[in-house]
């Protein structure tokens, strides 16, 4: 548990440690808010093209090996990616970010259903999902006020040197797999993955709430960077990035709604992350900057309870339903990243066009139709495990 908290921790680092430093990029590089966005959009729309193909890979060759492959070699394209020639180069290299990273989401969840008892199942993902959390904060934390300092590379830089040691220490604490038993290669089995991963309802409401919550949070911190950066705030990217220290209640908030699920189901707790969210998001219309950070928080909250319980769901969805718990990951996740890429550069144009309203209308759509799925979720007939 603690290395996989540790590889989320580094996962998240490289991949979102652009996001306090968009609106550098677009003064560096003199483009606008929504191009400026693609640096972070493409790899993430990167990360879920690859994830469906990591998913039927760790059923053939293993759940750790991917986990160590991705984290060395997300952490070296980030090194990459701060001495970047041109704006040109830097979204490429950001491309194959997405694509080295997924080796680890693809397989953490299902690790960690493989190796660990059933009653721990909801504290290790709600772990995990701190770990990305935690992991996310530092990635801004540490580039924002070095880019203030020495530039943005600098900032790049760090990031990916705490990204190597986390993969250093992963690399010594995590073990290997114990209850793994691969699955049959060939076209074939592929396909019958696939199969039973679309075709239960619960499931792809799962994918839907995943899409529609990651779609909420990245388009509304995209978009606030540009918010608190001009009048009335004036903010520096450095003390912006503070905001992120949002994050650390989306950390204990998946670890809390884990425990708090053991208990008393999924269903009676994913509607709690709803009503966090969205009441969080409509706090932001405020202009003062208190609540704009205080709706932030709840927002973040929320979030984490939804995905912290949603990516758990998936794969004992899919182990009870007798669905390949790698694909199911992978689809909920290529849905995630999908949510994450589209309507995170989404939230960059309502900004450009219509302003702070604009972000919250688009994420109040979202964070509805989440709601949607919850109702379908709570309708939907549970599965008992087999004899």
């Amino acid at each position: 548990m603690v290395a996989v908290f540790l590889a989320g921790m580094s996962t998240f680092v490289v991949l979102y440690d652009v996001q306090a430093l968009l609106p550098d990029l677009a003064r560096a590089y003199d483009v606008t808010p929504a191009r400026a966005t693609l640096a972070l959009s493409l790899t993430t729309g990167a990360l879920a093209i690859a994830l469906l193909v990591a998913g039927p890979v760790s059923e053939v060759v293993g759940r750790t090996r991917l986990i160590h492959l991705s984290l060395w070699s997300s952490s070296v394209v980030a090194l990459a990616c701060a001495v970047a020639p041109s704006w040109e180069w830097l979204l490429a290299l950001r491309t194959l970010q997405g694509i080295t990273l997924a080796g680890l989401p693809a397989v953490a969840t299902a690790y960690l259903r493989e190796e660990l008892h059933h009653s721990a199942h909801g504290r290790a993902f709600g772990l995990y999902v701190g770990g990305t959390a935690l992991g996310g904060m530092a990635g801004r934390l540490v580039t924002a006020p070095l880019a203030d300092l020495a530039g943005w590379r600098w900032g790049l830089a760090a990031a990916a040197g705490f990204a190597l040691a986390c993969a250093a220490l992963v690399a010594w604490l995590l073990p290997a797999s114990r209850h793994f038993v691969p699955r049959p290669s060939g076209v074939g089995s592929v396909v019958d993955g696939v199969r039973g991963a679309v075709r239960d309802g619960a499931l792809l409401a799962l994918y839907v709430l995943g899409a529609c919550g990651i779609g909420t949070m990245v388009a509304v911190f995209n978009a606030l960077g540009f918010r608190l950066s001009e009048a009335p705030y004036g903010l520096s990217a450095g003390t912006v990035s503070l905001v992120y220290l949002v994050y650390a209640l989306g950390s204990v908030s998946s670890a809390v709604s884990g425990r708090v699920a053991d208990r008393i189901g999924r269903r009676a707790t994913v509607p709690v992350g709803c009503g966090f969210a969205l009441g969080g998001v409509w706090l932001t219309l405020s202009g003062s900057l208190v609540f704009v950070v205080l709706g932030m928080a709840a927002l973040t909250i929320g979030f984490f309870c939804l995905h912290g319980l949603a990516s758990g769901w998936v794969t004992a969805r899919a182990h009870l339903a007798g669905v390949s718990t790698g694909q199911a990951a992978s689809f909920y996740l290529f849905a995630y990243y999908v949510g994450a890429s589209v309507f995170g550069n989404l939230g960059t144009v309502a900004w450009t066009h219509a302003g702070w309203a604009g972000v919250v209308g688009l994420a109040s759509a979202l964070l509805l139709t989440a709601c949607a799925m919850v109702v379908v979720l709570r309708r939907t007939p549970a599965l008992a495990p087999a004899s």
